[in-house]
């Protein structure tokens, strides 16, 4: 085994991947210092995102403690058709809960000293021994190890495999939250529904997360919606990605800079083309992001004394609604492998053990992603694919086993 006593490790990325990887260092005694580009505190989001057993577990060995439930429970999952009727359904109890409610334990079992913001990386250095990180204002840091976990935009990635970018699929998604008091007594029924609705154009995905301090109070819960929508490259996407200032942004508008008439348009196109109340949901909504949907696969995990884990290395479309949990399992795979070798033996092991595993994640969000992206009104539209809507709903999610994500045949 490896001695870690006293080894330095340089996270770049503050987001849940790079806090995984920072806290399960962090126990096993590296001294680890973690950089994120963003000014002060990440913003603590209310997005969306399905619990997973796996994920709970990870988290405790990382050294978090958290009295929260995990979420809100939903029983299975229903296919909706465009006219609002039952078209398959699943049994499948499950929690589905927030974001923040990962992210914000992580980050208070992490040494807030060890925590620096506002840190732009712009270039790295190896040798056998050691890597160093050049920041933009004019510092560096040195380790035997660096992580990058700075998502699919990674500065890392593009400093150690810049030919590997990200692609486009075609659509984007609109993500919304709305307060459960400010629904009409007409949504009651469908609020507790884990839903996936094919209204002709793209899918609309609902289910309900917990509120304002994590609350699964009935009443205090929040229902978060996410709309994929097609959308073409070119200049579609450019208009969309160009902020109120003029601004075009290369993958994302940030939080508070959609233009009005984006917003507008969509509430417009849910009265249109979503049956009621899913096009209720829409119209409340007070903020939406927008995410084009990308994928990324990287060659490798393990470059030298550079490690890259979630995004950065994989970026699977969210039809599998574990990219929290797949960089949880990269962060600990990661931790593990040093724990038995050195950095650049540690690294290569990580990489056989979870590369498999990334491949088999982008495959299968690809595979369920496929009818959005050809513009088809549901997935069994194309025999082609052999998707029937009781697959979809099977897989998107659930991943069978530690690190396996199904098939995508």
């Amino acid at each position: 085994m490896a001695t870690t006593a006293g080894r330095r490790a340089i996270v770049i990325g503050g987001s849940v991947g790079g806090l995984f990887a920072a806290n399960l260092l962090h126990r096993r005694g590296w001294d680890v210092r973690v950089y994120d580009r963003v000014p002060g505190s990440l913003e603590s989001r209310g997005t969306g995102i399905a619990h997973h057993p796996e994920t709970e577990a990870i988290l405790a060995r990382a050294g978090v403690r958290d009295e929260h439930a995990p979420g809100v429970r939903v029983e299975g999952r229903v296919a909706v058709g465009p006219d609002g009727t039952i078209l398959a359904h699943e049994h499948y109890p499950q929690y589905v809960t927030a974001w923040g409610r990962v992210f914000n334990p992580l980050r208070l079992a992490f040494p807030a000293e060890r925590m620096h913001t506002g840190m732009e990386l712009r270039g790295l250095v190896q040798d056998a021994d050691s890597v160093t990180a050049h920041f933009a204002d004019g510092s560096r840091a040195t380790a035997e190890l660096l992580v990058g976990a700075d998502g699919f935009r990674s500065a890392v990635r593009t400093a150690v495999a810049p030919d590997v970018v990200p692609i486009y699929c075609g659509y984007v998604g609109w993500r919304g939250l709305v307060e459960e008091a400010s629904f009409s007594p007409a949504f009651a029924p469908v609020f507790a529904q884990f839903t996936f609705l094919f209204p002709g154009h793209g899918e609309f995905i609902g289910y309900p997360i917990p509120g304002l301090n994590d609350s699964a109070e009935p009443g205090r819960r929040r229902y978060n919606f996410l709309w994929y929508y097609p959308l073409d490259a070119g200049a579609p996407l450019d208009d969309l990605l160009t902020d109120a200032t003029g601004t075009r942004h290369a993958y994302s508008i940030p939080p508070g800079l959609l233009r009005p008439e984006h917003r507008a348009a969509v509430k417009a196109d849910a009265v249109a083309r979503l049956p009621e109340p899913y096009a209720e949901a829409v119209r409340r909504a007070e903020g939406f992001l927008v995410q084009p949907i990308y994928e990324l696969e990287s060659p490798a995990m393990g470059f030298g004394r550079v490690a890259l884990l979630g995004d950065a290395a994989f970026t699977a479309r969210p039809h599998v609604g574990v990219g929290v949990l797949k960089a949880a399992e990269d962060a600990e795979a990661l931790a593990e492998a040093l724990d038995e070798a050195p950095v650049p033996a540690a690294l290569a092991a990580y990489g056989a053990r979870r590369l498999p595993h990334c491949r088999a994640a982008v495959a299968v969000s690809r595979h369920l992603g496929a009818f959005i992206e050809r513009r088809l009104p549901r997935p069994e539209a194309d025999p082609a694919l052999g998707l029937a809507l009781p697959r979809l709903l099977e897989l998107s999610g659930r991943p069978v086993a530690r690190g396996a994500y199904g098939n995508a045949d």
